[in-house]
């Protein structure tokens, strides 16, 4: 029911799109919204490890994808306010400003998002507004989830099958044909991306005509991408056979920056799934797209349930890690130098363009604790700064996995390196593209 009386802050946070956002959804209910993204600089300082948080390479998709915002939100008749600093200052502010009386903005999950909700809520409830927290993460509804268990399995498949039996996903919601702004508001323009990179000692990265993943950010680009990967290439019939592979842009569906970045959403990829099911036929490989999405829905909430655990030493488990942090080791690691080609070739490129595959992390991240014996949350760190892709839940879940103090059911996952390059790199192609001579 629409709220003719008054207006909403609209806050973009990791939803960085206008089809299938709840919280969006929400916000225009009432008569107007005034829509904002905030550059919030605490995540582009240095974290305990000396790493910035937010390297070169996300920033740019991250520039890219609130410029694309911007001008969609403007093709619908709105704005869209770009502010700098913190959100607990700017955002009651805002709602002064332009006389809102609500703030709406997607829910996050994780230790440092949460302690920012929790501050702008009480300065929000300062000035006499409220705050509506919306779940537009996941692909399964955290209600149905939480209605479903009593509490999280922590075996995945246990989860998964009783998702897939007993919980439905709830469907997507339409993009909006208006957006309705107050008349005085128009949109800011993003700050400069070398300037703003600057400020933390960083430069804006150049394309390598190595990379795998040669796409800009942009909820345009994610449409784009997926009508490519299942419609006009039809990859995802083969994404099973496939998605092992190590270089290219077609052995995987390559979505997991834009969703990281909320430029689409679970739901729609798999509504998507979905579609292409009933014009072929399912097989494996449409399945195991969306197995993907249930680990990520995994992920997410095992950080609700254990909350700052996941960032211990000892992950959720209650053993000893006896890891250390010989920064030597994870120098050369991390610089794509130490005594493994085909870790070294992973690690390059991902220095190089801020993305690995899929089997590429998980062999770095096992060398990395099982063999030179170093803290796993040096390495997430490092994954941290880097990865285009970068998801809170999903770094930390698979790191602890991998480092056996988060949600692996067996004692010890070591990867074999030498034996995965012999089968996923027999001819030493991707070593030698992306070898540790590269300049």
């Amino acid at each position: 029911m629409s709220d003719n009386s008054s207006r909403s802050l609209h806050w973009f946070r990791n939803d960085l799109r206008l089809d299938d956002n709840p919280a969006l959804s929400k916000s225009l209910e009432y008569a107007q919204t005034v829509p904002v993204y905030i550059i919030d600089e605490h995540f582009w300082t240095n974290d305990k490890w000396g790493h910035v948080k937010t390297g070169p390479f996300r920033s740019c998709f991250l520039f890219e994808s609130i410029i694309d915002l911007k001008n969609e939100i403007e093709k619908l008749g709105g704005s869209l306010l770009i502010r700098q600093g913190k959100p607990s200052e700017i955002l009651p502010s805002l709602m002064e400003q332009f006389s809102c009386n609500t703030l709406v903005a997607q829910s996050e999950h994780a230790t440092e998002e949460i302690e920012i909700e929790n501050i702008v809520e009480k300065a929000v409830h300062d000035i006499g507004g409220k705050c509506y927290w919306i779940e537009g993460h996941t692909l399964y509804h955290p209600d149905d989830v939480f209605n479903l268990f009593k509490e999280i399995p922590d075996i995945f498949t246990q989860f998964r099958k009783s998702l897939e039996s007993k919980c439905i996903v709830r469907d997507c919601i339409a993009s909006p044909l208006k957006i309705n702004c107050p008349d005085n508001l128009t949109s800011d323009d993003i700050p400069d991306l070398n300037t703003f990179l600057s400020h933390s000692g960083q430069k804006t990265p150049c394309l390598d005509k190595r990379s795998s993943f040669p796409f800009k950010g942009g909820l345009t680009q994610a449409r784009k991408r997926l009508k490519h990967y299942f419609w006009d290439k039809h990859h995802l019939s083969l994404y099973k056979k496939t998605r092992n592979q190590l270089t290219g842009i077609d052995f995987s569906s390559k979505l997991s920056p834009w969703l990281a970045h909320g430029c689409i959403s679970p739901r729609r990829i798999r509504s998507e799934v979905k579609r292409y099911e009933n014009l072929y036929k399912p097989n494996e490989s449409t399945y195991w797209l969306v197995f993907e999405l249930i680990w990520r829905d995994y992920f997410r909430f095992i950080s609700m349930k254990y909350g700052s655990r996941i960032f211990y030493h000892n992950g959720i488990k209650s053993k000893t890690n006896l890891s250390n942090q010989n920064m030597s080791s994870f120098e050369l690691w991390k610089n794509g130098k130490t005594n493994d080609s085909f870790v070294n070739a992973n690690m390059n490129e991902l220095l190089k363009t801020g993305y690995m595959s899929n089997r590429g992390r998980q062999n770095v991240a096992s060398y990395l604790v099982h063999d030179l014996g170093v803290d796993w949350r040096l390495g997430a760190s490092w994954f941290e700064h880097l990865l285009l892709d970068y998801d809170v839940a999903s770094n930390t879940g698979n790191w602890i996995y991998i480092a056996g103090v988060g949600n692996d059911p067996r004692a010890n996952r070591k990867f074999d390196t030498i034996r995965q390059a012999k089968i996923y790199d027999g001819k030493n192609t991707y070593q030698n593209l992306w070898g540790a001579d590269i300049t």
